[in-house]
């Protein structure tokens, strides 16, 4: 087996769009770390138990992270070998892998005391699950589908919101509604018919208001949600017309 044979097989296995057995296993391995990996995020206190799950998880991580550069040239196969090296570092993903690793390095090292915010910044190994979900793959494509209407559908949010704050603040005049802020505050929660009730209009006019922003934020909560339960559907059965091909 020639070196180039290795490694096209080893990008097959890391490579999520693989449909081979042992892509599927590679997979769910790197997505039970991440799990591992996330767990101690939920504990206030650490033990040497979570310790150990830091520093297997990121020993996988390193590891996935150097596969994966070194089959680079395959995953941006439109750019020359030796570019394809010296740019994957700053591609989207390698970015995130890297950002995932590096708050447990600096832990490691006893002069880095920034302890609170690289126990933060791990939370960032969240967002890995995107490589390894098809699902959520599928989703991401439905979303760039879709970006022009998601896009006006929020912009007609936003200045719905907007437009609602102006005449809540100018018709409410209780303590409430000190500032334009909280107008804003009010209005989100509203539109977005989560309502938390620590603000509410004292007046009937404002309470007329209210019922209007709320009725019409179910209309704009629901435009977005069809959009993309139709999208995501036809992505699903494209996937399948292709597997049975």
């Amino acid at each position: 087996m020639t070196k180039s044979n290795w490694r096209k097989q080893l990008f097959d296995i890391i490579e999520t769009d693989s449909n081979s057995w042992a892509s599927r296993i590679y997979d769910w391995l790197m997505l039970a770390f991440i799990v591992i990996s996330i767990v101690p995020l939920a504990f206030r206190e650490q033990n040497i138990w979570f310790v150990w799950f830091d520093k297997v998880s990121v020993t996988v991580f390193i590891i996935d992270y150097l596969l994966r550069w070194m089959t680079a040239d395959y995953r941006l196969p439109k750019r020359p070998r030796t570019v394809a090296f010296l740019t994957y570092p700053f591609t989207a993903f390698a970015i995130l892998d890297l950002l995932s690793i590096l708050p447990s390095v600096l832990v490691m090292n006893k002069a880095f005391k920034l302890l609170r915010i690289t126990r933060l910044a791990k939370i960032l190994r969240v967002f890995k699950f995107i490589r390894y979900s098809k699902n959520v793959q599928i989703l991401l494509r439905v979303l760039r589908k879709e970006k022009s209407i998601l896009l006006t559908i929020f912009g007609i949010a936003v200045f719905y919101i907007f437009v609602t704050a102006l005449v809540m603040f100018n018709v409410e005049e209780s303590a409430m509604f000190s500032d334009f802020f909280d107008a804003l505050y009010w209005a989100t929660t509203t539109l977005t018919t989560v309502g938390y009730g620590d603000i509410c209009p004292s007046t009937d006019l404002g309470r007329v208001i209210s019922m209007i922003s709320a009725v019409l934020g179910v209309a704009v909560i629901a435009l977005p949600s069809g959009v993309i339960t139709a999208s995501y559907l036809d992505e699903l059965r494209e996937a399948k017309k292709e597997k049975k091909k």
